[in-house]
């Protein structure tokens, strides 16, 4: 079967706060961007029920909300938005090459002069059935996202590395207790992060313990531990669980093109998005591992549009001159 081509200048893989803000910029610099959502249109921030840290918003936002709006202040511009995934893709390394993209496994090739990478990240989750089911009911992967809302409550915090000692020492300045669930028995935090957590006097830390069940109908009312040494079940009150076991990089399908780090993260030159092939850009979560809030990968997406428009002038310019 031949292939169906169609050609664009700016194509943006992923959507989320990243991809709809680099969308917006495109679409104003008249890029005319074409932004494929991904297997989840709106990214991470479709599974928050409330919204309270990004600027503009007074009275809060639910997550699924917030994407809408997003997409369609981008759609208002001029970005043309698909639902579909991009299943494969082939880098130019040559200035002014055009990068192509197989969409869905299919057919389908979009080739374009420059992309935008905003395909975020996957949190870590245990996969157990209550957990799952009560995930935007209590259940969180970010602490400093959703730690606000359990204020003076009683929570829970699965994790044992520096960024689960980090949203520990957290939710203890304004939670009532954490109890921070360690699957070993030791920590794999630094052991600076170790004093800080250790140092709090409202964190209760379980070593060898994991989480046997989340407890509550619609919302987190409880958990049951259990010691991994000894099977003894415990439960405890708290009203939300956060899970803090690390974060997956959707950016699989850019292996052996593109340099990453050791755990998957898109590396950038110096502060801007660039990549390390001509016309490539990547922002939001896949390459910010350090800060992963919606308003930075909102930043890091107007950066994005912004390094693609400079290097198309570049390009255009050289050709002039040629």
């Amino acid at each position: 079967m031949s292939e169906q081509i169609e050609r664009v200048k700016t194509l943006i893989i992923g959507s989320g706060p990243a991809g709809y803000t680099a969308a917006i910029y495109a679409a104003r610099a008249d890029l005319k961007p074409l932004l494929y959502t991904g297997m989840e249109p709106g990214g991470q921030l479709t599974t928050t029920t409330e919204v309270d840290n990004f600027p503009g918003y007074p009275e809060g936002i639910d997550g699924p909300t917030m994407m809408v709006q997003l997409q369609q202040q981008a759609e208002r511009f001029g970005t043309e938005v698909r639902i579909g995934m991009v299943t494969a893709v082939e880098l130019s390394k040559e200035v002014g090459g055009i990068h192509r993209a197989t969409i869905d496994d299919s057919d389908k090739v979009i080739e374009a002069e420059t992309i935008i990478i905003s395909t975020g990240a996957t949190a870590k989750y245990l996969n157990i059935p209550s957990e799952q089911r009560l995930r935007g009911g209590g259940v969180s992967a970010c602490a400093v996202c959703d730690g606000f809302f359990y204020k003076g409550q009683d929570v829970a915090i699965v994790g044992a590395g520096d960024t689960a000692a980090e949203e520990a020492s957290y939710l203890a300045n304004i939670c009532n207790k954490v109890t921070m669930l360690v699957r070993k028995d030791y920590m794999r935090a630094s052991k600076a992060m170790q004093h800080r957590v250790n140092s709090l006097e409202n964190i209760e830390i379980r070593y060898n313990t994991e989480v046997d069940e989340v407890l509550g109908d619609q919302v987190v009312e409880g958990l049951r531990m259990v010691n991994n040494q000894t099977g003894e079940k415990e439960d405890i009150a708290i009203t939300g669980l956060f899970i803090a076991i690390g974060h997956k990089p959707n950016t699989d399908i850019f292996k052996g093109q593109l340099d990453m780090d050791e755990t998957g993260y898109l590396i950038t030159e110096g502060k801007s998005t660039k990549t390390n092939l001509p016309g490539v850009f990547a922002s939001g979560d896949a390459q910010d591992k350090e800060y992963r809030q919606a308003v930075t990968a909102a930043g890091t997406g107007c950066m994005a549009a912004l390094d693609a428009e400079r290097y198309l002038a570049t390009v255009e310019t050289a050709e002039e001159v040629a």
